[in-house]
């Protein structure tokens, strides 16, 4: 990369060989193309670009979010509903130049943001590309949308990079995070790692087009059965970040190998959703819109 690379990057570089960039710290030597926990190695792969209008309002406004999908994940979720991508290795292997001239055009376009989906594993590249980018002359403000389980190390490396963290917050219950997602620490891990968005970049800012500039909005799907722990959740999130945007969801359906599992047939029922979605507006939560 032109100039001198910032000791952030180098060290988060440093943190794929071997792995330690998410909490599973599979401590995989990936720049020696062994494939993580996650099913890549040292390169970002892509499996899609462009403006996305089908994310909360406050992420779209008129032009779009600029959304880029990267295939694999740190999570193994049973109900995946992007398992073709987050499961898969389809796609295009960018370099971080690639990939700031992704997040150039995605610009010029219009988009409101850059959107990295499901940029946990592939963070010291996005880490590079946007250092580049923003040389280059990228305004739009950089949204990190991520599942959540994060580790804070990485996260203290990304701190100025990232204007916007957009985390689910998936459980409540550890054994749900190892049966459901794989991982036996989701809870912890989840908090804690929010509680370090928070200190960085506070709760949610909008501008005068009512599109956030700056923040974090916490996503959580309500699982049926109240398997997420949902209350919970949602009382956690009020207390670790005060004041963030939270989207309480209603998007969940059997998928991936959710048939697998009796208990993920169902749907939750309106009611619970409703009275969820108040219980984090009262709690000053306010939601996306």
């Amino acid at each position: 990369m032109s100039g001198e690379t910032p000791d952030n990057v180098k060290r988060l570089r440093e943190l794929i060989g071997p792995c330690e960039l998410c909490p599973r710290r599979c401590m995989v030597d990936r720049p020696a193309a062994k494939l993580g926990a996650c099913h890549i190695g040292r390169d970002a792969i892509v499996a899609s670009a462009g403006p996305h209008f089908g994310e909360e309002p406050v992420l779209v406004g008129t032009g779009g979010s600029g959304t880029i999908f990267f295939s694999g994940c740190n999570l193994d979720c049973v109900f995946c509903q992007n398992s073709d991508i987050s499961h898969g290795r389809d796609g295009r292997a960018v370099s971080p130049a690639e990939l700031a001239d992704i997040m150039l055009r995605l610009q010029s376009l219009g988009c409101v943001n850059v959107n990295f989906v499901t940029p946990t594993h592939v963070s010291h590249a996005v880490a590079e590309a946007v250092v580049l980018a923003r040389r280059d002359g990228l305004r739009v403000p950089i949204v990190y949308n991520c599942g959540g389980y994060e580790a804070v190390t990485t996260l203290r490396l990304l701190e100025g990079l990232v204007e916007i963290y957009m985390p689910d917050f998936k459980w409540a219950d550890a054994r749900a995070g190892r049966k459901y997602s794989g991982v036996g620490d989701y809870p912890a891990a989840a908090g804690a790692a929010l509680a370090e968005m928070y200190r960085q970049v506070g709760p949610m800012e909008t501008d005068g087009r009512g599109v956030m500039t700056r923040g974090v909005l916490v996503r959580h799907l309500v699982m049926p059965g109240d398997l997420a722990g949902s209350e919970t959740v949602i009382r956690t999130v009020a207390r670790v970040a005060p004041g963030a945007a939270m989207n309480v969801m209603a998007q969940y359906r059997p998928c991936f190998h959710a048939e697998r599992y009796a208990e993920l047939h169902g749907r939750p029922a309106a009611e619970e959703l409703a009275r969820l979605r108040r219980l984090a507006a009262a709690l000053g939560l306010p939601r996306p819109e």
